[in-house]
């Protein structure tokens, strides 16, 4: 950003504020994603910005409009930023064209275009009816969602190949921080995987574990449930039927191939916590199945992943350990954070578990908080992000025009 002049142009901001709602209300629960990208909408005070970002994705419960995710903006802001309920129809190009100097609008959750989630070339993506209706409205494009940059989408790909384009502030700080992680790693190395994404992270696990970036690998959350299945637990039918209504049956299978070629380094929970009765209760895995939900890690679990933790050179943390909004199953999310503190060398990763870090007040206290899960995570295993590397493209591509005396809407 430091290179280009935005005074008075038209620029495409990607954000990721992905984040928690409430079932009901749909009400945003935790607003860190739409704080961490502050610095960068500070900075184009004197442009015009079109925000790009979306909220899940098509057939998961919380997967809605982005009303309530431009009212935030506007709260934190405390400038205006109006909804534009469309995204590449007349109406938002329309809206566009009439912005003048310091408007801010945000567009409608790109998911709901098929494109944007369809498995195509980089080259394709920018041929895309979203890049192609919206590049040409446009000067600038800035990706500061660094939380979704692990994955090739035209939101995240297809604009950096058509027009000059930059990373945020969050981007940079991001790339900055998990940098100086890697280049000052040294073993043991502990990676932890919680959460819900389970076909996500069994990728990440298969990418660390080829590339020998690990010591240890400890799981909690639905990924644990996965493995433990894997491994011939009998979770139970309401918790096996979870796993198939989240659609990861077949993750069950690839978790077996994991285990049989790396059972070593992976450590599964011994003991879990179930909900009976709304009473937390902590049970063997060796005493399952139970027909409760499981909703944390047992208390003996626990103390052997803290203490892992603790003696890491570098530990990794991304996803919660259960179902850390209510109390009595937080125990697993906020004890293993609170043990990365004495671990030497401590990254943080993802929406809710970084939400949860704030809150602890660790920030300072751990090397880095990334507000991405995937990408952290991506990015560390070595791999190269789809986002990162258009950006690159870009500049090769658009190098002559990068000073910001040129823009692209400007030449039309």
């Amino acid at each position: 950003m430091d290179d280009l002049d935005f005074y008075g142009r038209t620029v495409l901001l990607r954000v990721d504020v992905n984040s928690p709602l409430d079932p009901e209300s749909e009400v945003i629960l935790d607003d860190t994603r739409f704080r961490s990208h502050t610095r960068t909408i500070s900075e184009l005070k004197d442009a015009k910005v079109v925000i790009l970002a979306h909220q899940s994705r098509p057939t998961k419960k919380d997967f809605t409009t982005l009303e309530a995710h431009g009212k935030k903006f506007q709260e934190i802001l405390n400038r205006p930023v109006e909804y534009v309920e469309d995204v590449i129809g007349r109406y938002a190009r329309e809206k566009i064209r009439e912005m003048r100097r310091g408007d801010i609008i945000l567009l409608e959750n790109l998911r709901i275009l098929s494109e944007e989630m369809s498995e195509m070339k980089p080259e394709e993506m920018g041929r895309t009816l979203l890049v192609e209706r919206l590049s040409g409205l446009a000067d600038f494009y800035i990706n500061d969602a660094f939380a979704t940059s692990h994955r090739a989408q035209p939101s995240i790909v297809g604009f950096p190949l058509v027009m000059p384009s930059c990373a945020g502030r969050l981007m940079e700080k991001e790339l900055n921080g998990l940098g100086r992680v890697i280049t000052e790693n040294s073993h043991p190395v502990t990676f932890v995987f919680g959460g819900s994404k389970v076909d996500d992270t069994i990728k990440v696990i298969k990418n660390v574990l080829k590339r020998g970036k690990v010591d240890k690998i400890l799981l909690a959350g639905l990924v644990a449930n996965v493995f433990l299945a894997a491994d011939g637990v009998d979770i139970g039918k309401k918790n096996l039927g979870f796993v198939e209504r989240e659609g990861y049956v077949k993750q069950i299978e690839e978790a077996k191939r994991i285990l049989k070629g790396s059972k070593d380094k992976i450590v599964l929970p011994k003991d879990l916590a179930i909900k009976k009765e709304g009473e937390r209760i902590d049970v063997n895995v060796k005493d399952f199945p139970v027909e409760y939900p499981i909703c944390d890690i047992g208390i003996e679990t626990l103390v052997k992943f803290s203490n892992v933790v603790e003696n890491a050179k570098a530990v990794v943390i991304n996803g919660p350990a259960g179902i850390f909004e209510e109390e009595e199953f937080s125990l697993g999310t906020y004890e293993i954070l609170k043990a990365s503190i004495r671990s030497k060398c401590a990254l943080i990763g993802g929406g809710h578990t970084a939400s949860v870090a704030r809150r602890l007040q660790l920030e300072g206290k751990v090397r880095h908080i990334s507000t991405g899960g995937g990408a952290s995570i991506a990015f560390l295993a070595g791999e190269e992000l789809p986002g990162v590397e258009a950006l690159k493209r870009s500049k090769e591509k658009f190098k002559n025009r990068l000073d910001g005396s040129v823009g692209r809407a400007a030449d039309l």
